[in-house]
């Protein structure tokens, strides 16, 4: 079936208190953290005047899309019938959504973009293994699937619906075919996958593939660098101390705390015979930063975001940046720092988890410990010796070295850990934490400040 094209009009402010709120249909609903982007997804505005919906659904790949033609603008819709729109998009238009909506042909096909990846709808209750969806393992079905959402939903709703496909349709083979590769939106998540799949990927594709996960990461770079230098330049200028500073070079705190003995009360002040001031970070090395990063498969977007900040932090002269990468086995990456696509495609996401044979590399590159922050990303589900994995950390820390636990360095939200081991190191003063890219730059400063760590609240 094809629809026809039909002109999309930007829907008004719906008022909450106009008409009733239908009950959910399980057979429509996405597992959890995938209803809300589906009805973001269907509550999104449309905003190009014309549009040509290609129909996922279509029995033959092979169908030929309507051409465009002109129609006349339709009449915006009364407050009440938006919002039964809205809930019928939701829905999936069943029998028992309760809405009495019928959708035109813009929506019919929004709606079928909906039904191909979270149910059938043909009027069947679906509910755990009985649901399906419509896609298939066909790549040209896939292929307008994915025109269709980038044609009727904003990028970020088009991230989460990928995302969706390939976790619930098991189509990530697909993702090894050039074509499909320059059909997607590219995003964090995707790039994870396609590293997963670098072993498997054929010579055709690499490319292409290599292309995507360039993209991505200069975005990412884009975003961060700046950030990341500015603050710890300025965090490198504050952690070396001279003892004849200039007067806006005086770090006050500590020069009180080192003067409290020559207090005078009967002026009450304090005399100070010894300044402490901030110096200024030269183009000698100052600090030596080790990110040592698990790749087993849940840390994809921990392991991309820390290549791109271990590059980073490769281009500021003061540091000396060192990148390992491990699952049961290790692998440093340092020698390609200076181009963290290079650095991604050496990683080979999956396998087990040996975090003790990890920290023993790590420990044995340390040469000036004082000056160190070792970094270990992960998720503490360790298949190595444990107590000895504790007891590399305790040694590390005890020789001077700020050591930083991160959980997750990610946008995706509260991770799964090993708690145990968590409690463990933070018993060692060491607390482990989930860290968003946009607060790393500032644990990295109060790392090297050596001050407490701005660990987040938890949710």
């Amino acid at each position: 079936m094809t629809t026809e094209p039909n002109d999309l009009t930007t829907p008004e402010t719906t008022d909450p208190a106009r008409s009733p709120r239908p009950r959910m249909n399980p057979a429509r609903r996405p597992p959890m953290g995938n209803h809300q982007a589906t009805e973001d997804a269907a509550t999104a505005p449309a905003t190009a005047p014309t549009l040509v919906p290609v129909n996922a659904l279509a029995a033959s790949p092979a169908a030929p899309a309507a051409p465009a033609a002109p129609a006349a603008p339709a009449a915006p819709a009364a407050p009440a019938d938006e919002r039964l729109r809205r809930w019928r998009l939701v829905l999936g238009g069943e029998a028992a959504d309760g809405t009495g909506c019928t959708l035109g042909a813009q929506d019919a096909a929004m709606d079928g973009a909906l039904t191909a990846l979270y149910g059938r709808g043909d009027g069947k209750r679906q509910t755990g293994k009985d649901r399906s969806a419509g896609l298939g393992a066909s790549a040209p079905s896939v292929a307008r699937w994915l025109g269709d959402i980038r044609t009727y939903f904003p990028s970020s709703v088009v991230q989460v619906m990928q995302r969706d496909a390939i976790d619930r349709l098991g189509l990530s083979t697909l993702l090894l075919e050039p074509e499909m590769l320059e059909a997607v939106e590219a995003d964090v998540h995707l790039v994870g996958t396609l590293l997963s799949l670098n072993k498997a990927m054929p010579e055709t594709t690499k490319e292409t593939a290599r292309a995507v996960v360039r993209k991505v990461v200069e975005d990412l770079e884009k975003r961060l660098a700046t950030r990341t230098r500015a603050t710890l330049t300025g965090a490198l200028d504050r952690s070396a101390r001279i003892s004849r500073p200039r007067h806006h070079d005086i770090d006050w705190n500590r020069t009180i705390s080192a003067n409290l003995k020559h207090y005078l009360p009967e002026y009450r002040t304090i005399v100070p015979e010894r300044l402490i001031g901030y110096g200024r970070a030269s183009r000698s090395v100052k600090k030596e930063v080790v990110l040592c990063i698990d790749q087993s498969g849940s840390m994809a977007a921990s392991v991309v975001y820390a290549s791109v900040f271990g590059a980073v932090l490769a281009s500021m002269r003061s540091i000396d940046t060192r990148l390992v990468v491990f699952d049961t086995a290790v692998v440093d990456l340092t020698d390609q720092l200076d181009d963290p696509v290079d650095v991604l495609f050496g990683t080979q996401l999956g396998g087990g988890t040996d975090i003790n044979r990890a920290l023993a590399y790590c420990q044995s590159q340390i040469t000036r410990p004082a000056e160190t922050v070792m970094v270990l990303i992960s998720d503490l589900y360790e298949g190595g010796i444990r107590n000895e994995m504790l007891k590399r950390v305790a040694a590390m820390k005890a020789s001077g070295v700020q050591f930083v636990t991160l959980l997750a360095l990610s946008d995706e939200g509260a991770p799964a850990y090993d708690r145990e081991h968590a409690a463990a190191l933070a018993a060692l003063g060491a607390p482990a934490f989930a860290c968003t890219p946009d607060l790393f730059p500032e644990v990295m400063a109060a790392a090297i400040e050596k001050r407490p760590l701005p660990i987040p609240d938890p949710v």
